[in-house]
């Protein structure tokens, strides 16, 4: 049977501030948002969904998604200088795979992953 899972497509983090998540993400992720609606703002980012989505109600961290990175100090210490706020820092988790995570200003978690054998299809 042919898996349907098909890999990561969309993360959205929920924010009380959706301009001011716009502009942070934007300079985060070095790239504009390519759809800027009030109720969502998508960000492509190496082919995959970043989206914002308003939320009065924003109540903590419930989503864990890791990003590849090649440096994962450099880009830890990026997301800190910028107002994210450290997590867990950069931790060998097997082989050479290591991870970290950071906090954006709505409680989000960003994770960081860098992951030499992991291959795009």
């Amino acid at each position: 049977m042919k898996n349907p899972i098909l890999g990561l497509r969309t993360v959205i983090y929920k924010v009380t501030d959706l301009d001011a998540a716009k502009a942070w993400y934007a300079k985060a992720f070095k790239t504009e948002p390519y759809f800027d609606e009030p109720f969502y703002v998508g960000f492509n980012i190496a082919g995959y969904e970043l989206g914002l989505q308003p939320d009065e109600a924003v109540t903590g961290t419930n989503v864990a998604t890791f990003w590849g990175v090649e440096n994962i100090n450099e880009a830890y210490e990026w997301f800190l200088s910028i107002g994210a706020t450290a997590d867990e820092a950069p931790q060998n988790v097997g082989g050479e795979i290591m991870v970290a995570t950071v906090k954006d200003a709505w409680g989000n978690l960003i994770g960081l992953i860098y992951n030499p054998e992991f291959k795009l299809p």
